[in-house]
């Protein structure tokens, strides 16, 4: 009796795998059906040759549009210096340096020349490590701020200090 049960088992079982199998294949067969028939090509096609792409293109870094830039830096700082000097002659006093830098015209005049090539340095040293929009982007912010600065500068208001009392 005992091996008549465990051949019913291995049957029921038998027949929950066989079962199992032709699902498996029903659910993949239109998968199979759905491929292409493979037609051999009639002529062989030519092996590639590994092709190296084509060398970044790069400018040189005292090109037209980096002479405009810089000249534009210049231009831009210089007046700043005037901006600020014109602002401290009417009395008010520079904020991110010391009124005696700003007074001292030829020190002053020293900042700004040494801005000038601080941002021009920063330009080549993106220029040689090839991020080029990042070297003319430089420039632009530069001349940007320090417009800004400038015309902030002769916007300002005169001090008017008080005259002593008699």
């Amino acid at each position: 009796m005992r091996r008549r049960m465990a051949e019913e088992n291995f049957r029921v079982r038998d027949s929950w795998i066989l079962l199992l199998v032709v699902l498996a294949c029903l659910v993949g067969l239109p998968a199979v059906l759905a491929q292409e028939p493979s037609n051999p090509p009639s002529a062989p096609e030519p092996a590639n040759k590994p092709t190296t792409p084509p060398p970044p293109q790069t400018h040189r870094f005292w090109d037209k549009e980096n002479d405009w830039l810089f000249a534009g830096v210049g231009a831009s700082r210089a007046l700043d210096y005037f901006s600020t000097l014109n602002f401290r002659s009417r009395g008010d006093n520079e904020v991110l340096l010391t009124n005696d830098l700003v007074d001292n015209h030829v020190a002053f005049a020293a900042v700004e020349v040494g801005a000038t090539g601080l941002s021009i340095g920063v330009s080549y040293l993106f220029h040689h490590y090839g991020h080029h929009k990042l070297e003319r982007w430089v420039s632009i912010i530069h001349i940007s701020a320090a417009t800004v600065g400038a015309v902030h500068n002769y916007s300002l208001k005169t001090v008017h200090k008080a005259a002593p009392a008699p």
